[in-house]
């Protein structure tokens, strides 16, 4: 059976192909010439993905929007309430990219940029501590007041940079949240290895850092989670990861609606990554691809990808493991419903 992948225009393209690099990102140009859609234009255009569910409860689930914000990052929308993960959007040099990396770059945050994408929101959702994670949280959290949930690690950096500890939620994995409309699943989860089963800035803390962040060497990454997202009672479910590795065992019976799945390196050391992982979550309705693009390049363009990273072979590879899944391709610019069909159809 042959898979159709989806990019952000509704074009369809056959992994067993060879998927064209301008194929894929054409969607992204077009969403990026447009403006942001509010989250309150998306409502009507979610009829589709709870077409059959209950009304009352389930009138959240109606009004559910989702906007990729680059790297592993989301913007969910559930009706007039916001819930962020992994919002990194500052995306300033390291030399990642180019072969010049300086782990001593120095943190920084362009607050235009960061509130041009990231609503009012209640929630922000940690995966792990690395810069391209939590690089801008801390002044998210600061000026909105905004909720974080994340590891204990999470917490001892974001209350030395200034953040409110009675703010911060430290979780473990194993937790599921109710938070009225929505509810989170916290799912203990492990970051992805290199070629030498290594990655970088290894190590938790659990007291305070010795001196203030500065750097993006000074930010470890502290544990890694996952996150299911829930709209209403009946969903639509999300599952969010922030890196190429899992826990089979704790990730067994989410059964998510959609899974925004993290594309590991070439090079990556974690076995059968991709039908691991579909078996585990039960093969879900959507797959989406993220952590594949240039994250060192602005966000108001199209995505550039990481030439580290095998979008063509992953995606050839969630058709293998589940051809009944449907693949999105996301860009930059386009809201999605809770289906992740582009929401302005």
């Amino acid at each position: 059976m042959t898979q159709d992948i989806h990019t952000s225009d509704g074009s369809a393209v056959s992994p067993g192909r060879g998927l064209d690099r301008r194929t894929v990102l054409r969607g992204a140009a077009l969403g990026a010439a447009s403006p942001l859609i509010p989250a309150t234009a998306a409502t009507a255009a979610t009829a589709s993905a709870t077409a059959g569910r209950d009304e009352g409860g389930d009138r959240a689930a109606r009004s559910v929007s989702f906007r990729w914000l680059g790297t592993a990052g989301w913007r969910i929308d559930v009706g007039d309430r916001t819930v962020l993960f992994d919002p990194y959007l500052t995306r300033f040099r390291t030399g990642l990219f180019d072969g010049g990396f300086d782990s001593q770059t120095r943190l920084e945050t362009d607050p235009a940029v960061v509130d041009e994408h990231i609503g009012r929101p209640e929630l922000v959702l940690v995966s792990h501590s690395h810069w391209d994670h939590l690089g801008d949280v801390p002044y998210i959290a600061r000026t909105t007041g905004a909720r974080v949930i994340g590891t204990e690690t999470t917490y001892h950096l974001l209350t030395a940079l200034g953040v409110d500890p009675g703010q911060i939620s430290v979780v473990k994995g194993g937790e599921v949240l109710d938070i009225g409309t929505i509810t989170v699943e916290v799912v203990p989860s492990l970051h992805s290895r290199n070629k030498n089963c290594a990655y970088f800035a290894p190590g938790t803390l659990n007291a305070p850092p010795a001196k203030v962040p500065g750097t993006i060497a000074d930010l470890p990454e502290g544990d890694t989670l996952a996150f299911q997202v829930t709209a209403g009672e009946r969903g639509p479910s999300a599952f969010l990861m922030g890196a190429s590795d899992f826990s089979e065992r704790a990730v067994r019976g989410l059964r998510p609606d959609l899974a925004m799945v993290a594309v590991p390196t070439a090079t990556g050391t974690t076995h059968d990554y991709v039908p691991r992982l579909l078996g585990a979550l039960d093969s879900p309705g959507v797959v989406v691809p993220v952590h594949w693009d240039n994250f060192e390049l602005p966000l108001g363009g199209s995505p550039v990808r990481d030439p580290a990273m095998d979008l063509d072979a992953f995606l050839a590879q969630v058709g293998k493991a589940s051809s009944a899944t449907r693949i999105v391709v996301p860009d930059y610019r386009t809201v999605y419903d809770g289906d992740m069909r582009p929401a302005s159809r």
